[in-house]
């Protein structure tokens, strides 16, 4: 007596429907089908790949102990960069440890602890005296495409430092606008000095190219103060570099050395004063040399210091 369907274990049925699909290339379906007495929907149901099973959700929440953890974390950081990192910063830094946490649970360890990150603000009085008739050179960097790689394009500027006898320092850097990183390799590309004359940002090119040797055509670009339109200064380009002048009143041609002075004297100067020229050079020099070019992440570079930037770029070329 023929089977029925209903008759048939499952087992059976898994065989047939195994033995139809072999044989469904030679013959029909429907009469594999009609033959061994099996439901044709059936069979095509079978045929249909089985949903996977809907994923088991663990719970991810950090324990009670793992948010302690953390807090301490996010406290041993902030102390460790002396209130330079922002809840930015300070999710990135943790997630360096291998710890994911979330901007809103940094900032209310910010916040619960009373600690304030350091905001930039902009500083007075300005350096540059653009009055003088050494003459001018162009803007090359609004159509010049944005650097590729480094010792293409560096940017300078000079700001005040202040002493706690109530004269003044003054600081002239040259920084490579690919990786943001002050020139310093091996020579600090940076001039510290009490003087604003010509040979404060000649020392620090010079410095730097030294350091550096990059290739001719480097584009070096400033704002349009006297000791960048200089004899003396021109001549150090000696016809292998390229100069680059901000335009009269525009500042943002020359945003990435503002910025860097932004961030200089928010998180190092606004602290207090220096009490003389050493006393000076050692600290931004450990701030400069030692931070902000090596450990100090740049949101403009993937949340990288300049010198991981760099390393990443030599690692992959």
């Amino acid at each position: 007596m023929k089977k029925k369907h209903s008759d048939l274990h499952s087992t059976d049925l898994k065989t047939m429907y195994r033995f139809i699909q072999k044989q469904s290339e030679h013959y029909p379906v429907q009469v594999l089908c009609q033959t061994l007495a099996v439901s044709r929907s059936r069979y095509y149901e079978w045929l249909k790949p089985t949903p996977s099973p809907a994923p088991i959700e663990l719970d991810t929440q950090p324990t009670q102990v793992e948010k302690m953890a953390n807090t301490q974390q996010i406290k041993d950081l902030f102390s460790l960069h002396r209130r330079r990192y922002g809840t930015r910063r300070l999710v990135d830094a943790m997630k360096d440890r291998g710890v994911k946490v979330s901007r809103d649970f940094v900032r209310k360890v910010l916040v619960n602890n009373g600690l304030k990150p350091i905001q930039p603000r902009s500083f007075v009085p300005r350096t540059t005296d653009s009055r003088h008739t050494l003459g001018y050179s162009p803007n090359l960097l609004l159509d010049r495409p944005r650097p590729t790689g480094p010792n293409q394009i560096w940017v300078s500027d000079i700001t005040y430092i202040p002493l706690a006898n109530g004269k003044w320092l003054y600081l002239a850097v040259w920084v490579d606008l690919w990786s943001r990183r002050v020139v310093a390799v091996p020579r600090p590309g940076w001039c510290l000095a009490d003087h604003m004359r010509d040979e404060l940002v000649i020392t620090a090119l010079r410095r730097a190219l030294l350091g550096r040797q990059p290739a001719d055509g480097l584009l070096l670009h400033s704002d349009r103060g006297g000791q960048y339109a200089s004899k003396d200064f021109r001549k150090l380009l000696a016809g292998k570099h390229l100069q680059s002048m901000s335009r009269a009143g525009e500042c943002y041609d020359n945003a990435t050395a503002e910025s860097f002075w932004s961030r200089l004297k928010a998180e190092v100067v606004e602290s207090g004063v220096f009490l003389s020229l050493d006393d000076a050079r050692v600290e931004l020099g450990e701030y400069i040399d030692n931070y902000y070019n090596a450990i100090r992440k740049h949101s403009g570079i993937g949340y990288c210091s300049p010198v991981q930037f760099e390393f990443k770029h030599m690692s992959q070329n």
